[in-house]
């Protein structure tokens, strides 16, 4: 791995390749999955953040830099949201463009490479005092799902219920079928008017 120059700038790329290298020096498959396109570049989009660009060395690892993208990755808006619903749910919100076979092995990693966060804390703090802090921020991020969840459905259910911006989908269903009474009251109408005339 390409250890940073002195002279060179912490960007959010930078920090972004070590993090990535961090991961993939621990697993083994996922550098293989990498080492083939060695060469190539790909360009991460996550709006309003600035672009990454990344280079696959020799290897399976990454280093920041690099011109033209190979594969361009877009994370859209709707990401966040989509990741509360679960990863599946957010993988659907990020657009792929260029190299197919880059696109669906980086795909591939991201769906399985892990940050095992309670073994790097270990090394630091001791496997008691790790343990205990990755299952605080378990129970953290499980309570903020929770959260958001309900707070999702009572704003959906004021939504409906109190403000009337939403319409329910029994009501929906009723208004649909007064207005293909209507309007098949109308075609009689209008043939009865066609016998007058």
């Amino acid at each position: 791995m390409r250890r940073p120059l002195a002279d060179e700038k912490a960007t959010l790329a930078v920090a972004f390749c070590f993090f990535l290298n961090h991961l993939l020096s621990r697993e083994d498959w996922a550098r293989q999955k990498l080492a083939p396109f060695a060469g190539e570049s790909l360009e991460l989009r996550a709006p309003p953040l600035p672009a990454l660009r990344l280079i696959i060395l020799p290897g399976g690892r990454v280093e920041a830099g690099g011109d033209g993208a190979s594969l361009a990755l877009t994370v859209k808006p709707d990401f966040l949201a989509s990741l509360a619903r679960g990863r599946e749910y957010a993988m659907r919100s990020v657009e792929a463009a260029g190299n197919t076979t880059l696109a669906s092995e980086v795909m591939l990693l991201v769906r399985h490479l892990r940050w095992d966060a309670e073994e790097d804390l270990s090394r630091l703090l001791g496997d008691v005092a790790a343990h205990r802090i990755a299952q605080a921020l378990r129970d953290l991020a499980r309570w903020q799902a929770d959260a958001a969840r309900r707070l999702a459905e009572a704003l959906a259910d004021y939504a409906a219920e109190e403000a009337r911006l939403l319409v329910r989908r029994a009501e929906l269903g009723a208004l649909a079928g007064a207005a293909a009474g209507l309007r098949d009251a109308l075609e009689r109408l209008d043939k009865r008017i066609g016998r007058l005339e």
